[in-house]
């Protein structure tokens, strides 16, 4: 899945293609990046441009492939992201993200629900865009090792671990409150 860009015009993903492809998968790109990065506002400019990555340097992805290559592509953004030096400088620190309740839960479940995404969100890195991709986008533990260019055992690994992790600050959390 290499990434070049295309002489200007031959992007075979404009048109109804482009728009069956954001349909499809725009709320993966949206999703993935909004719990990675923890802010709507910072996830839309992601999700937008991946998808103009997408009409830019989309010639070369396998047919079939192309949510893999969006999520991967989310990720990289992401990862982007934090890693400019205006984000260290003024956002780390910042408090972590936290889930809007739907109001329409029992309070029992939106309680869960937010201790869950806080356990998430307090994971590294690895551990929770692997825990990510497996249970918030439904990739196998095949596509996520093609959409984070690592093994299939490493991921089986970080998920295991992560899921760890989850349950031990989870029971963490229940022995504090």
């Amino acid at each position: 899945m290499g990434v070049r860009k295309l002489p200007q015009g031959q992007c075979r993903y404009t048109g109804e293609v482009f728009e069956s492809l954001y349909h499809a998968y725009g709320n993966d790109v949206l999703r993935t990046a909004y719990y990675y990065l923890g802010e709507k506002q910072k996830a839309e400019d992601v999700c937008q441009e991946v998808f103009i990555r997408l009409l830019t340097y989309g010639g070369d992805i396998a047919e079939g492939k192309e949510r893999a290559w969006l999520l991967k592509v989310t990720i990289n953004c992401c990862r982007d992201l934090w890693r400019s030096s205006w984000v260290r400088r003024v956002v780390l620190g910042a408090p972590q993200m936290e889930l809007i309740a739907d109001p329409s839960d029992p309070i029992a479940r939106r309680e869960e629900s937010e201790m869950l995404s806080k356990a998430i969100g307090n994971l590294a890195p690895q551990f929770r865009e692997t825990v990510l991709l497996y249970y918030y986008d439904n990739l196998t533990i095949q596509e996520i090792a093609e959409v984070l260019n690592i093994s299939a055992g490493t991921v089986a690994s970080r998920l295991a671990r992560g899921r760890s992790k989850l349950e031990a600050a989870l029971k963490e959390e229940e022995a504090g409150a």
